[in-house]
């Protein structure tokens, strides 16, 4: 096996996965990736609305009532075969391109047996901020982890 150092990348502070920026405990979106999106333009014909899904789904753990918000969008494909730009249609992505912009936060705790983390997003509600759950995640930890040290298990999340 051969390992390439120009593609390595040793003692980062905020290492980039394909798509997340990982730092410290947070984990976040890649902010050139969602520059992109927030520059994009409201769809002007079905086949642009369509290739706006793809980056949004990408996220979708991400984004808090994400289904809902898709969903509504689908609907609107369904509904209408004369393509108009009006306030039901714009309204979705507008919700989509603002639950980017906002922060999250990771949680992640382990105790004995489990390990959980929680992810969070601060989101406006009625003009305030409030966080909001995104996503759980628990799983078991195996035999061979068991003999880790709390701060590691918690890196296994």
């Amino acid at each position: 096996m051969k390992i390439s150092l120009k593609k390595c990348h040793f003692a980062h502070s905020e290492p980039k996965e394909p798509g997340h920026v990982v730092s410290g405990l947070s984990l976040g979106i890649d902010k050139n990736k969602v520059e992109a999106v927030l520059l994009k333009p409201i769809p002007q014909a079905k086949r642009e609305e369509q290739s706006f899904q793809g980056f949004p789904g990408y996220y979708r753990q991400h984004i808090k009532d994400f289904e809902i918000i898709d969903n509504s969008l689908y609907k609107l494909w369904d509904q209408q075969t004369v393509y108009e730009i009006n306030e039901e249609r714009v309204k979705p992505y507008e919700e989509l391109k603002n639950s980017l912009k906002l922060p999250f936060k990771l949680h992640i705790d382990s105790c004995g047996e489990v390990l959980g983390a929680v992810l969070h997003q601060k989101q406006i509600i009625n003009d305030k901020p409030v966080e909001g759950t995104i996503c759980f995640i628990s799983r078991q930890i195996k035999p061979t982890e068991e003999r880790y040290e709390a701060s590691q298990m918690e890196c296994l999340c």
